[in-house]
């Protein structure tokens, strides 16, 4: 009886076995290497000092510093291409020994962000990244530059007013209707007199350049020194103060998170918001662009 089970066992591994030995035969052994995208170990700057992390964590990390984990998930999902398309741009660009340097939130940042909540959200932020595994957007044969802000002053800015460059036509004024509905669409701040004025603004409604004193800045500039929500901004000087007032949040170029999350609630899906906001692009798997 022992024999002849031994001997039954015996058969079924054959059998198990024998399409990979088939295999084996006509195509040559496979062997697994350590090439695998995911398995990319990266250089990061965190608070003065060059770390290495996965690239998954870094990413991860990326993405819950970038968009609300409260948006709706095809907007998380969204994003999360958003950061893999950057990510792999630069490293194609500069080679595997780019040290990045954007912000991100480590584990312990998430989890005092986020409290109780650490273990819902990390999960939400790591099933958008997981679900869109190896996605980038192409333009050409190359990662598009996929810029993107909170909220727009109602619709996105043309790429080449704003970059003075044709290479990117997919950046296009996208109407964001919904962006004016949010509670943060109009900021107001209060500064002492000073002299100032709106120099130059684009057919989106957003500053191009700004003159104080005798000094000529960018908007961006101008909204970096004096801690602005938006680039779309109005100066009124009275009463020996200047107020400001903003509209939106962010630069104004690219995908507005605000309005992918609520095409998510429309049941748009991160395809149909990255086609609205990059028109032209193509979402592709990064390993085939790694390989060109």
């Amino acid at each position: 009886m022992f024999w002849r089970l031994k001997r039954m066992g015996s058969y079924m591994i054959i059998l198990i076995l024998l399409p990979y030995v088939i295999t084996i035969f006509l195509n040559g052994p496979s062997v697994e290497t350590s090439t695998d995208i995911n398995d990319v170990i990266v250089k990061v700057k965190q608070d003065g000092e060059d770390i290495e992390l996965s690239l998954d964590e870094y990413c991860i990390g990326k993405l819950a510093c970038e968009i609300p984990v409260t948006y709706k998930e095809e907007a998380l999902k969204a994003q999360a291409v958003l950061v893999r398309t950057t990510v792999y741009g630069q490293i194609l660009e500069s080679g595997s020994g780019t040290t990045f340097s954007d912000d991100f939130f480590s584990s312990k940042e998430m989890k005092e962000n986020w409290g109780e909540e650490y273990r819902t959200n990390y999960r939400k932020i790591k099933s958008a990244w997981d679900q869109t595994k190896g996605q980038v957007l192409i333009y050409g044969e190359k990662p598009a530059y996929v810029p993107f802000c909170r909220l727009t002053n109602g619709s996105t800015r043309d790429g080449k007013e704003v970059l003075g460059s044709d290479e990117y036509p997919y950046l296009k004024i996208k109407d964001c209707p919904l962006d004016i509905e949010s509670k943060e669409q109009i900021q107001t701040k209060t500064m002492e007199e000073m002299d100032a004025e709106v120099t130059e603004t684009d057919s989106a409604g957003y500053v191009k350049t700004v003159r104080v004193g005798e000094k000529q800045m960018s908007a961006e500039e101008f909204r970096t020194e004096y801690d602005l929500d938006s680039s779309c901004f109005t100066l009124q000087h009275y009463d020996g103060k200047l107020r400001i007032v903003t509209r939106g949040v962010g630069h104004g170029l690219g995908m507005s998170q605000y309005t992918a999350s609520r095409m998510a609630e429309n049941g748009g899906t991160y395809e149909d918001i990255l086609n609205y906001f990059f028109e032209g692009t193509e979402i592709k798997e990064v390993a085939d662009i790694v390989k060109k």
